[in-house]
């Protein structure tokens, strides 16, 4: 589990991205007042730190500074000040990415991972180590088990990537169309959806009736795990 500690007053959009990241094993500590967030740090282990610049009491940028000088923690600044001062005095100060408000929650998620493989090597080195049946390369639209590619439509692909860097979490009808550029509500109302997960576990599942991998959670979704 990755633990994040985020210093951001607008609790709203906290409690968004708290939620969007716990999908992706991402635990989330919010503090709305930075001092106490800086107390926190000297008793709590987090991985990264995201960091609002406006906040209550003290300035972000002053946060960050402190952050720097007494923590070895990456910081992902996540901010709507768009003076381009405020990121290059940040990035200067010792952060490690400068993310302008608003963005998407999957670029933030991206980042992360993205900055945790640079700091963290043995990190890096144990996500190379584990040999999962499932390599998904989503540049190539290609999805390999056991090293041997797999025959896939546009569809196939697009839901088994889903479930793929979703896996061990449940996935809903509605989160697949939600993240679908092909899916439609006419594949929901003629129950094509039920058709193509039936394909894929003809395609990955020594005994579709009885899968390892595709699992159904009645009334929830789907959840992949292998």
């Amino acid at each position: 589990m990755i633990k994040i500690a985020m210093i951001e007053d607008d609790l709203e959009l906290a409690e968004v991205l708290s939620l969007y990241l716990k999908q992706f094993n991402i635990e989330v500590t919010n503090y709305e007042e930075p001092f106490l967030a800086l107390s926190s740090l000297k008793l709590q282990k987090f991985d990264l730190i995201i960091l609002d610049l406006t906040l209550p009491g003290m300035d972000g940028l002053d946060v960050c500074k402190e952050i720097v000088e007494k923590f070895n923690i990456p910081i992902i600044i996540s901010s709507a000040r768009s003076d381009i001062t405020d990121k290059v005095t940040a990035l200067k100060l010792g952060a490690d990415d400068y993310l302008p408000k608003p963005y998407d929650p999957r670029e933030l998620e991206i980042r992360i991972r993205t900055i945790l493989r640079r700091f963290n090597k043995s990190l890096e080195k144990e996500e190379l180590n584990v040999k999962k049946t499932f390599v998904l390369d989503e540049e190539k639209k290609e999805i390999k088990k056991d090293g041997v590619y797999l025959k896939l439509t546009a569809a196939e692909f697009e839901i088994l990537s889903l479930f793929i860097k979703r896996e061990g979490f449940i996935v809903s009808r509605e989160d697949i169309f939600e993240n679908s550029d092909i899916l439609n509500s006419d594949y929901e109302s003629s129950g094509s959806l039920a058709v193509i997960i039936n394909r894929i576990r003809h395609k990955i599942e020594d005994n579709p009736r009885e899968p390892n991998y595709l699992h159904t959670i009645r009334g929830m979704g789907y959840k992949f795990i292998q």
